[in-house]
């Protein structure tokens, strides 16, 4: 039987809008989960249309200004603007003293026929627009969500998984990753095992999630080590155990990597897997590794090292690993 999200889902007629759209939400519900943790969930009549695929879907929150507490005008209200898919150059043509800041998430949960969209955001006390801004929300507050429009045949625009046949699954990352983790893990279908490794910045950001039997989350503390140093020796140590499911006899060999500046350049690169496990490369017909699929997100230094450990040390080919830095240490997202 037909759940009433999918029945609403089926019932949407597509057609060629923009997959995005800027939708206006206030905040319902505001939800610590742990220390670093908070649960924003938000609502709005158009979020009715809102996308509900999931995943590691990227959605973007524009927050009021902290100088004046008020929203830029992104055409939210306006049709045509909607309809164009215009409302980024809406933003882009104001001056930079009336933009309101933008930040990246992801969906954590979609509730259509309820018109609610959660958001779980990371709090990092004083630090950076978005963090002041979770530590203070509360029920009422106005904001703008951009994302997925259901009625597009676009929709699924902004998810970076893609395992295709892959089987056996590996996803690693750190707090900014944990929506997308967790999201992904939960609508696993029957027939895949995956394991995945989760670096936070404390034991009071274990989170309790509701996973299927063939799923399986290792939470790490990071305490006062810098980024990644809990999460490289974890995901190392997992692949040198797991060499057969890694598949690195059939891997294609050790392979170069470009060196990507971290610092100067976004680290992001998300292979569609649509073939059978056994598939080709169209570099020189090589075979393309086994039923393996990786999926590493988060700060662009631990995610270029988790990369070059599967594709040069071990001989995964690159196009079975998904990575994406999704911030780098020291530097503010740009919207």
């Amino acid at each position: 039987m037909l759940t009433s999200e999918a029945r609403a889902a089926a019932a949407v007629v597509q057609d060629d809008r923009p997959a995005y759209r800027p939708y206006a939400v206030a905040v319902s519900r505001v939800e610590p989960l742990s220390r670093s943790f908070v649960r924003v969930t938000l609502t709005g009549p158009d979020l009715r249309w809102f996308g509900t695929h999931r995943l590691d879907q990227r959605v973007k929150l524009v927050l009021p200004r902290e100088s004046d507490g008020h929203l830029c005008d992104v055409g939210v209200d306006d049709e045509a603007t909607i309809l164009d898919g215009t409302w980024y150059h809406r933003y882009r043509d104001l001056p930079e003293s009336e933009r309101s800041p933008i930040r990246t998430y992801t969906v954590r949960d979609v509730r259509p026929e309820r018109a609610e969209v959660d958001i779980d955001m990371v709090r990092h006390g004083e630090v950076g627009p978005a963090s002041r801004w979770a530590g203070r929300a509360r029920a009422g507050d106005e904001l703008i969500l951009v994302g997925p429009d259901a009625r597009s045949r676009e929709a699924m625009v902004g998810i970076d998984w893609s395992p295709g046949t892959a089987t056996e699954l590996l996803l690693a990352g750190d707090e900014t990753a944990v929506p997308a983790i967790c999201s992904i893990l939960e609508t696993l279908p029957a027939g895949r095992r995956a394991r995945a490794f989760v670096e936070v910045p404390d034991s009071a950001d274990f989170l309790g999630v509701d996973l299927p039997d063939h799923a399986t989350i290792t939470w790490l503390a990071r305490g006062s080590r810098p980024h990644g140093e809990a999460l490289v020796p974890e995901v190392r140590e997992w692949i040198n155990a797991n060499s057969a499911t890694v598949g690195r006899s059939l891997g294609i060999g050790v392979q170069d990597l470009e060196d990507v500046d971290v610092d100067s350049e976004i680290l992001w690169d998300s292979p569609v897997v649509r073939v059978l496990p056994h598939d080709v490369c169209s570099r020189g017909g090589e075979r393309c590794g086994s039923d393996f699929y990786a999926w590493f997100a988060g700060e662009a230094g631990t995610i270029k090292t988790l990369r070059r450990l599967l594709v040069s040390e071990i001989g995964v080919c690159r196009r079975r690993v998904a990575f994406m830095g999704y911030w780098r240490a020291g530097r503010a997202e740009s919207a």
